[in-house]
């Protein structure tokens, strides 16, 4: 028996563990596949709410935040780069990038979703900020990205000089926090089961079998 699955995938377009837990997770639901089938909505989260316009040096930013050295940031970037290209991603860790701040591209996805593309949309999004060396909050650069999965790039500009969705988006994000969800990736399944983290694909197979065989048996 296949057990249905709605999964809420919460997680920033600027968090390099949520390329590797999405990837992690869909190769685990491909492997799982004579067990669970899943539908997966894309939640919003952000890591750096206050993050100005112009962003910030993400040397700089990791150091003021989790205290690391400039040699252990580096050294941590090249082991995601390499978990990342394990899985199919291409991830740079060139000096000198910078974080952003992600709240229009969310509101984009939200918006994808009603037409289908939000998960188009989200591995775009992925690309241009980790292989590309993109700015996600770059109005330009996010309605190129939108055109590029087949999203209309006039609507894509009108939302983004509005505050079309931003109220959604917000509320949506209270919610997840409220359920406390506080770091990214999160993986809810049926609003009961918690995956956390950039879990490798066996990891994320063994916790799908086992939830099928609760649900099922």
């Amino acid at each position: 028996m296949i057990a249905r699955l709605k999964i809420d995938f919460v997680s920033d377009v600027s968090c390099p563990w949520c390329v590797i837990g999405l990837r992690g997770f869909e190769e685990g639901l491909a492997r799982a596949a004579d067990v669970v089938d899943a539908e997966i909505v894309f939640q919003p989260f952000e890591l750096n709410p206050a993050m100005p316009p112009e962003g910030q040096d993400l040397g700089e930013h990791i150091g003021q935040k989790y205290g690391s050295t400039a040699a252990q940031s580096t050294a941590n970037r090249a082991m995601i780069r390499d978990r990342a290209a394990e899985l199919g991603f291409t991830m740079s860790i060139a000096d000198g990038r910078r974080i952003y701040n992600t709240f229009d591209a969310h509101r984009l996805l939200h918006w994808a979703a009603t037409h289908g593309k939000q998960k188009a949309l989200k591995e775009a999004l992925f690309r241009l900020y980790f292989t590309d060396d993109g700015d996600p909050s770059n109005h330009a650069e996010l309605v190129t990205v939108a055109a590029s999965v087949g999203l209309d790039a006039n609507e894509a500009r009108k939302i983004l000089s509005s505050g079309r969705y931003a109220d959604v988006v917000r509320t949506e994000e209270q919610l997840w926090q409220s359920r406390g969800i506080q770091s990214v990736p999160a993986v809810i399944i049926n609003e009961r089961y918690l995956i956390s983290g950039g879990q490798p694909p066996e990891a994320f197979e063994q916790a799908l079998r086992g939830i099928a065989a609760e649900l099922t048996g």
